[in-house]
């Protein structure tokens, strides 16, 4: 098969995946075997390909948002021809405390899909098949793709972030998990307010219901019950918690984040404001998710990419050049 190929060490590049000609996964026991449709390009892979999360193995597939049609491993369950979806969590142990309590996502021994396992930037990838996603009929395959890492945990974050019906919720960075995360909050009554680079993210924003939007150095104009941050930069954070009401909460939607600035304790964090973090997603999260996204119609905005242009993909997130998701279609 023809896939996208992440080799360490690498040099310095560019163009940093090779698109080459690889064998065809081999199914193991309890994984289904999917011919990939679509998958999406999500920021994560950009740390594993600049080395900013810490290699796993000599030679990787990236790719963790995986739409893909079964064709070996089927069960009553996923047969032949199904449409599912893979996301990054690709397996737990089940038997740590963290899986005991209800807590996958903090699993000591996860399997991570474009990570620890090969990914979806190739024709056919493999999946453990307590981890794939039966996909609703009214989400297509391009449109499928981004919800299954930026919306599921965009979907968590505000989770995590305690959100409730109503309330004023500040979003910090929009891009491809923010863009989808908006649309949840408008079915939930929520205040949008919005504060992030780039003039195309900020009119992306007010065309799709903002209250507010405004540049990465201004301020919302009313105090925010929640904030979840998307851009892995500490300075942001502190932007975030500084909006806060007290007894608010920030959530960080990041797996690397740079150096956290300094910042005075008595106006941004007393007063029971709170900083958490988002640690990958469950498998609840995704169903629920993926039930919502259908129910209310949800439609990234996408820009599709072949196979062979899987290191433009990369670019085009990197240097925030196009609005919404990057989407590869082999």
């Amino acid at each position: 098969m023809k896939a996208a190929v992440l080799t360490f060490p690498k040099k310095i590049s560019e163009r940093p995946l090779a698109i080459s000609e690889v064998p065809r996964p081999k199914r193991e026991p309890g994984q289904v075997l999917l011919r990939v449709r679509a998958c999406g390009v999500c920021r994560t892979d950009l740390h594993i390909v600049e080395g900013e999360l810490p290699a796993q193995r000599q030679q990787i597939i990236p790719g963790h948002q995986i739409v893909g049609q079964i064709v070996e491993g089927m069960t009553n369950e996923l047969p032949a021809g199904m449409r599912v979806g893979v996301s990054w969590l690709g397996g737990v142990d089940g038997t740590c405390s963290h899986c005991r309590r209800g807590f996958e996502n903090l699993c000591d021994k996860p399997t991570f899909t474009g990570y620890t396992v090969d990914g979806g930037y190739a024709e056919y990838a493999a999946a453990r098949a307590d981890f794939v996603f039966p996909l609703p009929e009214n989400l297509d395959d391009a449109h499928a793709a981004p919800l299954l890492c930026a919306g599921i945990i965009g979907f968590r974050s505000l989770r995590v972030a305690g959100v409730q019906a109503g309330e004023h919720v500040g979003l910090f960075g929009f891009g491809a998990s923010a863009h989808l995360a908006i649309s949840v909050l408008h079915a939930w009554n929520c205040e949008v307010y919005v504060s992030t680079r780039g003039a195309s993210h900020r009119r992306l924003a007010g065309s799709l219901g903002a209250k507010w939007v405004g540049t990465e150095n201004e301020k919302p104009p009313r105090e925010l019950d929640r904030a979840v941050t998307f851009a892995p930069s500490g300075k942001v954070v502190v932007a975030a918690l500084g909006s806060l009401r007290k007894g608010g909460v920030v959530a960080i939607n990041a797996i690397h984040l740079d150096q956290m600035p300094a910042f005075d304790y008595d106006k941004l964090l007393w007063g029971e404001r709170q900083i958490r973090s988002v640690t990958n997603m469950t498998r609840l999260d995704a169903r629920e998710f993926l039930e919502t996204a259908s129910r209310i119609g949800l439609k990234p905005k996408m820009t599709i990419f072949a196979l062979e242009q899987a290191n433009e993909a990369l670019a085009a997130v990197k240097s925030d050049s196009i609005d919404g998701a990057a989407v590869i279609v082999p």
